[in-house]
């Protein structure tokens, strides 16, 4: 009797954690902010993109003469996120974190993880944090493909992982605590994943 009983207890200890990975990657902690075409309610759009929910992702093409953003409603301190994107090669796109002033986004309120292959200075390009760490060349590129970022606040150390490898590890103060919020720029930019956790 006790063996058929452990194969059930076991079955369905699988069963539950396989319906987690279904439903937000089966890991604890884990906050889903984009799921395909699911998310654009957790933002406040800032600026002129035609941000729509299309093909399995959020996503703009164009906007006005000026960036536009996405910007979360909730702030974050020190955490873990990923990020997965599609950028056309002429894309001028970027995850900022810790946005101290969720109306006014730039690379001088908050940490931007730059999705840009053709900056004209290539310093802080596709996997730099702009105007603190420079990405070392040959710098990465992100452009007519799909993309994962993996990005790490924990107080003063940021850390960015470009498609697996490693592109920024640097201590920096600026910026404690504050939303994160995703670019148009130029060009055309999808996210299809992006998930945060808070440590």
């Amino acid at each position: 009797m006790k063996a058929p009983a452990s194969k059930g207890l076991a079955a369905a200890a699988v069963a539950f954690a396989l319906s987690g990975c279904a439903t937000g990657g089966g890991e604890t902690g884990w906050i889903m902010v984009v799921d395909g075409t699911k998310g654009l309610d957790n933002f406040i759009r800032v600026g002129e993109a035609n941000w729509t929910a299309t093909d399995g992702a959020i996503q703009a093409t164009q906007g006005g003469k000026d960036p536009a953003y996405l910007v979360t409603k909730d702030s974050y301190k020190d955490f873990v996120m990923r990020v997965e994107f599609w950028a056309s090669d002429d894309a001028n796109s970027g995850v900022f974190m810790r946005c101290q002033d969720p109306g006014k986004i730039n690379d001088e309120s908050c940490y931007e993880a730059n999705i840009f292959d053709q900056r004209p200075d290539p310093t802080y390009g596709t996997g730099a944090i702009v105007k603190v760490a420079a990405v070392a060349a040959p710098m990465p590129k992100a452009g007519g493909k799909w993309n994962t970022y993996e990005i790490s606040m924990q107080g003063t150390r940021l850390v960015v992982v470009l498609n697996g490898q490693k592109t920024i590890d640097v201590q920096d103060s600026k910026f404690a605590r504050g939303p994160f919020a995703l670019q148009w720029g130029r060009g055309t930019i999808k996210f299809r994943k992006v998930e945060i956790k808070p440590s």
